[in-house]
């Protein structure tokens, strides 16, 4: 059987820590990454958002994830991609780098190869169809008005095409038949319904496709049980990254990666929110990468708590590569 198609998936997703500004940074990868969208977070302000910069839109446009504000221009956040690694400016703003503030961008390339697409359309608020070349059906979809306010559409398979949940809030998922037009996404074409969020006339927008490859990422769901032995999710690849949201309840979305959550026990800081600018949490053992999966190991946190939870995760490594290696647990 076929394990994994990508057997280094640092080749389409790596994160980044960093810090100082006007500063090239490469990543430190098995693979050279030139990233299409690189999404990040200031580790040491209150007040910095979650920013996204893209290949499409171009280096000097930013989106600000836990608003609904519309996207601006900043010349001197990130100035360059390279071909492994990207630079920053000056950013007197704070926006991606701030004089010796901690900083984590999460970075992935645009690929079929890795199911990972970037599309630009502008809406006609009319029901209709989008194509994408994500190689296969659309697993989950962000999709965010760029010329004016408004907020961040989510579509994720497990909640299907006749709802929604939205990244800049603790909203719980809800229900919409004008957002993807009950209509499940294909291989070729993603749907969208006249919901001003995703499809309002005139206006421009940015949607980040995601598909589930064996080995590399992966849709979730799982039932949380709010006990300190946590529920086990099963990914078949060892975690380099892990976004849950509860879809029945109003809290947060919750983000890990394997450079800030180093070992798999004690006191790490490591949960940033999408949904607001609020620091990483320092929290007690919330959750360990394994080789397969995570487990959750905290009764009271925000990512076990007796609700249904949905996600993405990017791997480090798969279980098995196409040549049969296992790989080793932390």
């Amino acid at each position: 059987m076929a394990y994994t198609t990508i057997d280094d998936p640092s080749a389409f997703f790596q994160t980044m820590l960093h810090a100082e500004d006007d500063t090239a940074f490469t990543f430190d990868g098995n693979s050279d990454l030139q990233p299409d969208m690189i999404w990040n977070k200031n580790r040491d302000e209150n007040n910095y958002e979650h920013h996204i910069i893209d290949s499409v839109r171009g280096v000097s446009k930013l989106a600000r994830v836990s608003t609904t504000t519309a996207e601006f221009t900043s010349a001197d956040s990130i100035t360059a991609i390279g071909s492994n690694g990207f630079t920053t400016g000056a950013d007197d703003n704070g926006y991606v780098s701030s004089g010796t503030d901690k900083q984590v961008s999460w970075c992935w390339k645009e690929s079929a190869t890795a199911g990972f697409d970037i599309v630009s359309y502008s809406g006609n608020a009319s029901a209709r169809t989008i194509s994408h070349n994500c190689g296969a059906i659309p697993t989950m979809m962000i999709v965010k008005k760029r010329s004016d306010a408004d907020n961040w559409s989510v579509y994720h398979r497990i909640t299907g095409a006749g709802n929604f949940t939205i990244l800049n809030t603790t909203a719980a998922s809800a229900g919409s038949s004008t957002m993807w037009n009950n209509t499940t996404p294909t291989s070729s074409v993603f749907s969208l319904g006249n919901k001003g969020e995703v499809n309002a006339n005139s206006q421009t927008f940015i949607a980040y496709l995601f598909t589930d490859i064996q080995g590399y990422s992966k849709t979730f769901t799982y039932e949380g049980n709010s006990n300190a032995n946590g529920p086990f999710v099963y990914l078949g690849f060892k975690p380099a990254f892990v976004l849950t949201k509860p879809i029945d309840s109003a809290d947060n979305w919750n983000m890990f990666d394997n450079k800030r959550l180093t070992f798999n026990s004690g006191t790490s800081p490591f949960a940033l929110t999408p949904n607001n600018a609020n620091l990483e949490t320092t929290d007690t053992h919330q959750l360990d990468f394994l080789s397969n999966g995570f487990k959750i190991n905290n009764a009271g946190n925000t990512v076990n708590r007796g609700n249904t939870f949905i996600g993405i995760a990017f791997a480090e490594a798969p279980m098995v590569t196409s040549t049969g290696i296992p790989t080793t647990a932390r």
